[in-house]
């Protein structure tokens, strides 16, 4: 008889366990306050199906495990919200790795698919380090398949030479556009072009699929959640059109920033606007004693790439796999 036993996460009690065994797989640590606040945005799940009886609406079932002693050794949520793609998922699990290869991870995984099946949803999706063998391998007998894989990117602020870089900034401006931050034209008018230009770019990132947030819920998770300040909102306008956007969030611990959000309206590409937004990302990092900057792009995202990397000169790290495994 195994010595542990799973069952539902107790809010807020459970997420003092749960941050540190996520800060085994995340990029950026998290805190117990940070998890909590999050799961107080949102409200209780509603599920349903659409006309081809696909999974929808949302919900979020988090499972623990416990050992005999009480600790919390292992931790899995399902999640999907109202614009994941119909039928879809998307699931974290994480086991401490003391105890890894007794059976845990597998009764976690069980405990979640068997949810998955009886909810009727159609794929089951999980984002894994690529650095992560012992995972992926978990999850490739678990029928998975690589879908995507997306590359981490860190710049040092301390050793980084803009050189030339500037010049694009006052390169745009000769050309008409100007450059403000969200503090400059603070309000809903200003928050709700901006919700339109995150809708316009977004479908152009690879891989990306379902709907695109409401504004009220657009701005929950983007423009207004934790470690994001209008200042560090930078926005490129021609005219009174916002026609472009980086948006920096800060971590409490390592005090780093990460690009959260980068587009420019298409129409507008080609002209080094968003090499100049990063540029001014790069500035405001710089002014607030930032140690360093980072961010994910998928691998087809060449442009974006070729921005962070070859002009900018981030550097790369392992990045992490979309890892799918189809239910029916």
């Amino acid at each position: 008889m195994p010595n542990w036993i799973i069952r539902k996460l107790q809010q807020p009690d459970d997420f003092k366990a749960v941050a540190p065994l996520l800060n085994l797989i995340w990029s950026e640590p998290t805190t117990a306050d940070q998890l909590n606040e999050d799961e107080d945005k949102i409200p209780p799940g509603k599920l349903h199906y659409n006309e081809e009886g696909q999974l929808m609406g949302w919900d979020r079932p988090k499972w623990v495990v416990e050992d005999e002693h009480g600790q919390i050794v292992g931790y899995a949520i399902a999640w999907r919200a109202p614009w994941t793609e119909p039928g879809a998922l998307i699931y974290n699990l994480v086991v401490d790795p003391k105890i890894r290869g007794n059976g845990v991870g597998n009764a976690l995984y069980e405990t979640l698919r068997q949810w998955a099946v009886q909810v009727k949803a159609s794929r089951l999706i999980g984002y894994m380090k690529e650095s992560d063998e012992r995972s992926l391998a978990f999850a490739e007998r678990r029928n998975h398949v690589k879908e995507r894989h997306s590359f981490e990117s860190v710049l040092d602020l301390a050793a980084f030479d803009d050189g030339t870089l500037g010049e694009s900034i006052k390169d745009a401006e000769r050309s008409g556009i100007q450059f403000i931050t969200l503090a400059d034209e603070p309000g809903e008018v200003s928050e709700r072009k901006l919700h339109e230009l995150y809708k316009i770019t977004h479908p152009d990132i690879p891989g990306y699929s379902g709907d695109f947030p409401w504004f009220e819920e657009w701005k929950k998770w983007s423009i207004a959640q934790n470690g994001v300040r209008p200042e560090w909102i930078h926005i490129a306008k021609d005219g009174e059109r916002y026609i472009g956007v980086v948006t920096l969030q800060q971590n409490e611990q390592t005090r780093a920033m990460y690009h959260e959000y980068t587009g420019v309206l298409p129409e507008y590409r080609g002209r080094r606007i968003a090499l100049a937004l990063k540029m001014l990302g790069v500035q405001t990092a710089r002014a607030y004693g930032v140690p360093y900057l980072k961010t994910h792009n998928d691998s087809m995202n060449a442009p974006m790439l070729r921005i962070n990397r070859d002009l900018i000169g981030f550097r790369a790290e392992p990045g992490s796999y979309k890892m799918v495994c189809e239910l029916r």
